[in-house]
């Protein structure tokens, strides 16, 4: 039984070693890591059924001042662009500062009954 075994447990320590160096290099060595070979940026903004396996789909590609939309039909074993459209330039996010009171004093502001006078 045990000649079985042995072998087999050194393989799956071999198999977990594999794993955890891997793990251990895709933080430390360039190109491995999880933002290594990502493009633009992407976002989808719509997405149109046609049918059971057909859509159309529109996507902004990239950031700032290089940003584009693209309109692309997407079917089963393919993806072809329909229109590619100009965008303008994302304003700035401006941060808003919370009203006074924010919604929790609304809310109980909402809650509370008038009272009414006894007649």
């Amino acid at each position: 039984m045990t000649q079985n075994a042995i072998p087999a447990l050194v393989l799956l320590a071999v198999l977990v070693g594999i794993a955890w160096a891997l793990k251990w290099a895709r933080g430390r060595v360039p190109g491995l890591g999880a933002g290594a070979g990502a493009g633009p940026s992407l976002r989808i903004l719509s997405s149109l059924a046609l049918g059971p396996q057909q859509r159309v789909v529109t996507v902004e590609v990239g950031d700032g001042e290089r940003r584009i939309g693209l309109v692309l039909g997407v079917a089963p074993g393919s993806v072809q662009t329909l229109h590619t459209l100009e965008l303008p330039p994302a304003p700035p996010a401006a941060a808003t500062p919370p009203a006074p009171g924010g919604f929790a004093a609304r809310l109980a502001q909402q809650l509370v009954k008038p009272t009414h006078e006894p007649r």
